[in-house]
């Protein structure tokens, strides 16, 4: 367990030496000819170098030289292993062997990817085969949409995702995402909310590059439904935050806020990882109560001497006539693998019903 002087491990060691042997044994128990030689020779030597997603691919492609067979006979043994590894991520190179040296045997492999996608989600994995037979592939994913396990019925929406995080984007749903509408419409109202959010992502994802075709969707969805109303709400997140005036006039946020507002950064000089604490005084101007989505946007100072601005949720409010709303909000100003800082000054702006109604500033050192 990790102490103040130990740092935690890095994901990538999910897939450590320990890992790999633990997998060599595993394997040997299951299929006595496997060639635990040649799969630890594959997996440990380099290890070091590799990232998580490599340490991931060279399992797979390790199991395909020590076992003996044909793909279908590999995936057989490796179906035996599913059920002891007991750690999802590390199942998804599973998932990763079928996308990797199945894609000649479609039918099989997306069975396959059925069945793995159980101990570790094949939202990865596919993908290449929407790529190569989109009709096909989607036409079983509709079909997924019906199946008893949450996670298959999950994997037709992730799956699908024209922009999936760490997965290969699909350049043809981006161009357009009609074609899982169906996939859509048939879980909106699942019972499952591990699935329902994958909904929202799926259409956030389409509101990148085809706003208008969520709109028209959600526009005819019964939004007094609650958990519609959730998906609409979460699927346009990045709309509400880039003030679209039909995404804000569907959630009740689609009049201009009536306020006088005053926003402070604090302290006005910091460097990287100090906190920064913004303090927003929101008072009403209007004889009527008001629905306010409250933003606020950080105009990040970039390389040579540009900015780039990322709006931040705030709060969601019902400000009387006449109120005055206090906020504070604070965060740890520090580099992601996303985002890396630079110094200079950053303005911040406080973002009401989609309108920028305040201004302060800090200066990163």
């Amino acid at each position: 367990m990790p102490t103040e002087s130990s740092p935690p491990a890095a994901l990538k060691d999910w897939f450590d030496e320990a890992r790999y042997r633990a997998l060599a044994r595993d394997l040997l128990g299951i299929a006595p000819k496997f060639d635990e030689k040649a799969y630890l020779a594959l997996t440990l030597e380099g290890l070091a170098e590799r990232s998580l997603m490599q340490r991931l691919h060279q399992c797979a492609v390790a199991v395909d030289v020590a076992l003996s067979g044909s793909f279908q006979q590999k995936v057989r043994v490796l179906q035996k292993l599913a059920p002891k590894l007991g750690h999802e991520f590390v199942s998804i190179f599973l998932c990763d062997f079928v996308a990797t040296f199945g894609r000649d045997d479609f039918d099989f492999s997306m069975a396959a990817l059925r069945f793995f996608t159980v101990f570790g989600s094949a939202e990865f994995a596919v993908r290449p085969y929407i790529v190569a037979d989109q009709e096909r592939a989607l036409k079983t994913l509709l079909h997924w949409t019906t199946d008893g396990d949450e996670k298959v019925r999950r994997l037709a929406s992730e799956g699908s995702r024209p922009r999936l995080p760490w997965g290969m984007r699909l350049s043809s749903l981006v161009r357009d995402p009609s074609p899982t509408a169906a996939i859509i419409e048939a879980l909106k109202d699942d019972e499952s909310v591990f699935v329902r959010r994958s909904v929202a992502n799926h259409l956030n994802d389409i509101t990148k590059d085809h706003p208008e075709f969520v709109l028209r969707l959600l526009e005819s969805w019964d939004l007094e439904r609650e958990h519609l109303r959730w998906i609409a709400k979460h699927a346009c997140r990045t709309l509400i935050k880039r003030g679209d005036p039909r995404a804000l006039k569907l959630f009740g946020f689609g009049r201009k806020a009536e306020v006088s507002a005053a926003l402070r950064a604090s302290p006005q000089s910091l460097k990287l990882g100090d906190r920064l604490t913004l303090t927003a005084s929101v008072a009403s101007t209007s004889s009527r109560s008001q629905r306010l989505v409250i933003d606020y946007v950080v105009h990040y100072v970039k390389a040579r001497d540009v900015s780039a601005e990322k709006v931040f949720k705030w709060t969601e409010v019902d400000l009387p006539a006449g109120g005055v709303l206090d906020l504070s909000k604070s965060q740890v100003i520090r580099d992601f693998t996303t985002r890396k800082h630079h110094a200079g000054r950053h303005r911040v702006e406080l973002q009401i019903n989609g309108g920028r109604v305040a201004e302060s500033a800090f200066v990163l050192k």
